[in-house]
């Protein structure tokens, strides 16, 4: 399958993303040609998409104002077909807005609240097609939250509208045991701190929290898999600042690391071993361990940071996809899709 390019918005912006693109094809394939993939395993599109991202950020922190950086990102879409399988409608409830995202064929068996990755301080409109193919592999209804943004609105803005979501969930009669929080990179230390929140409230918890390459340490050394990602020091430092304040980064509501985690329900977390958070991410599931927490790491060899968003054009990011439908099926009442679905806790 070859992914379908979209490019949409000014002028300006649309003509720098096909530069962009265009250069990350050319760059890759030169370099393959001589020296072969950068890492094993990693395919064509893969390496191709890594360089394109890797541009698409940089470029989009060289823009006047985080407005400008907004528009620029949303100037390259790629289309992805589960678009087509499902419905989206949009909710505007005076606390928090968001999305309804469920299929158009086929029963939802549990309900997502879903955490949208970009730093917390974007929200790309091609993030609709891989909900998309979160809610079809977690044979889900799934309400996207579209939390406020960075830096207009710093922490604890995104973890308020999150509490406001699930207190809305809870109201309107969603059994919290058949409720799965799930996040990418900013939205899975989202969902990670939700957790953590609503527990302090005594609040009815959910079934499971995937998080997908989360941050968990706001005060981390960055200083491994630089080369291999498609986000760098620069660009986490900025998000990190946008985010909080240096007196929080080890607030454990910001840095999960350094949270109590006994007590929660299960946590499954997906990761590469060539992102650059990986080392916060295996030190969070260590602590984890520690404390006898319910936590399971799955490390992905070669991979980066997110790549699960690559879609259906990588094999990793079908398999991981995959995944997350068995761990749901395993925790809900969503039914299974082999005789015995893997327990989270391994």
């Amino acid at each position: 399958m070859v992914a379908r390019i979209d490019f949409r918005g000014p002028a300006r912006y649309r003509i720098r993303s096909a530069s962009d693109l265009a250069l990350a094809v050319l760059e890759v394939s030169a370099r393959r040609a001589v020296k072969g993939p950068r890492l094993p395993g990693w395919g064509w599109y893969l390496e191709v998409a890594t360089r394109a991202l890797r541009k698409q950020v940089n470029t989009a922190f060289t823009m006047g104002n985080v407005e400008d950086a907004r528009r620029y990102l949303d100037s390259l879409v790629i289309d992805s077909p589960a678009l087509s399988e499902v419905n989206i409608r949009q909710v505007g409830h005076e606390k928090f807005q968001g999305s309804w995202f469920s299929a158009k064929n086929g029963t939802a068996h549990a309900t997502v609240l879903y955490f949208h990755g970009g730093g917390y301080s974007f929200y790309p409109q091609a993030y609709a097609g891989f909900i998309a193919q979160v809610t079809l592999a977690a044979k889900s209804r799934t309400l996207a939250l579209d939390y406020r943004l960075t830096p207009e609105h710093r922490f604890p803005a995104q973890l308020d509208d999150a509490l406001h979501a699930y207190r809305w969930l809870l109201e309107n009669g969603t059994d919290p045991g058949n409720v799965v929080f799930i996040g990418d990179s900013a939205g899975g230390n989202l969902a990670l701190s939700l957790l953590l929140h609503i527990r302090a409230e005594n609040l009815p918890l959910p079934a499971l929290a995937i998080a997908l390459s989360p941050p968990t340490n706001f005060d981390a050394e960055l200083n491994s898999n630089e080369d291999f990602d498609w986000i760098d020091k620069r660009a986490l430092l900025r998000w990190r600042d946008w985010f909080c304040g240096e007196a929080q980064r080890r607030d454990p509501l910001v840095s999960p690391l350094w949270a109590e985690l006994r007590g929660l329900p299960p946590v499954y977390i997906q990761a590469g071993r060539s992102e650059i958070l990986y080392g916060s991410i295996q030190a969070f599931a260590d602590h984890a361990r520690d404390q006898g927490a319910d936590v399971v790491l799955e490390a992905w060899e070669g991979m980066n940071h997110n790549f699960q968003i690559f879609g259906p054009d990588v094999p990793q990011s079908t398999e991981a996809l995959r995944r997350i439908g068995e761990v749901i099926a395993a925790r809900t009442d969503a039914p299974r899709t082999r005789e015995t679905a893997p327990a989270v806790d391994g």
